[in-house]
């Protein structure tokens, strides 16, 4: 009984010495933090999406407390609003941000890009991206197994059943960009929402020669150069057989979408053509 007594008492002593060391330790070893952090995180939608380019919202609220300003720093979900608050808590301007959204940049549909092959396996893009050229004859278009949407956190896209291709909501998107990260062939991408939500766009990222695209997809840009030569914004690109329209400059003429024999070119959002005018007979006569 002594020796239990004994084994406790050095145990409970050893036990206190190792915890008054541990907290000495602790003490000249320990970080001060900066108090705004707790208070900037509050704020943040708590999402954690990386969207902001950041490993997480405690992150991102760490980055803007060691920052100078908040220029080049934005939390794609909660917005200007959120950013303001930010603002507010650091003494800050937060500048107005254009707001973003994702792009899905195939037309593929069905009835343009028939399906060559059935593929049987686990129904994932990036598995079957490396695998095979997919089930039509395009290596470039979507996959339609819909990692996107399984990367989306917020709902904001769909497989739509008639097409076969994603969908965005916009008024749930958040471009955090996790759908941009999961898709193996680079079709999503953030854009500029532009005004009124309108915007053009190249829904095609077929590098091939235009015989060759045109031949897997009816839809498909053919590096034909037309949009280019026809914007006066030296808005489009065309690089390595396919165009490209820099939402920076882009001026919303819709001058490309006309052009473009394929109809690979889409104008978002904007109103419908109307219909030209018939001109009447004696209009025709007083001309002639």
């Amino acid at each position: 009984m002594k020796f239990i007594l004994i084994a406790l008492l050095v145990l409970g002593i050893t036990g206190c010495v190792a915890a008054v060391l541990l907290y000495l330790i602790a003490q000249q070893f320990k970080v001060e933090e900066d108090p705004r952090i707790d208070l900037v995180q509050e704020v943040l939608p708590g999402a954690n999406c990386g969207g902001c380019g950041f490993a997480g919202c405690r992150a991102l609220a760490e980055a803007c407390v060691k920052a100078d300003s908040l220029d080049g720093l934005l939390c794609p979900v909660g917005g200007q609003e959120t950013m303001n608050k930010v603002g507010a808590i650091l003494g800050m301007e937060a500048a107005a941000a254009d707001p973003k959204v994702a792009v899905v940049r195939c037309n593929g549909v069905c009835e343009a890009r028939p399906r060559t092959s059935r593929y049987d396996g686990v129904r994932s893009c990036q598995i079957m991206h490396n695998l095979y050229v997919g089930e039509t004859a395009c290596p470039f278009g979507c996959l339609g197994c819909g990692d996107c949407v399984a990367a989306c956190q917020f709902g904001a896209l769909s497989i739509d059943p008639k097409t076969g291709l994603p969908v965005v909501d916009e008024d749930k998107c958040t471009a955090c960009g996790k759908c941009v990260k999961a898709c193996p062939r680079n079709i999503i991408e953030l854009r500029k929402k532009g005004p009124k939500g309108r915007r053009m766009v190249v829904e095609c990222v077929n590098k091939d020669k235009g015989a060759v695209a045109r031949k897997a997809c009816l839809n498909a840009c053919i590096g034909c150069s037309k949009c280019q030569k026809e914007c006066a914004f030296d808005a489009i690109t065309v690089e390595n057989n396919v165009a490209y329209i820099d939402f920076n400059k882009c001026r919303l003429c819709r001058k490309c979408e006309a052009v473009c024999p394929t109809g690979a070119i889409h104008a978002i959002n904007f109103p419908p053509r109307k219909p030209a005018a018939d001109v009447q007979p004696e209009k025709k006569e007083a001309q002639a």
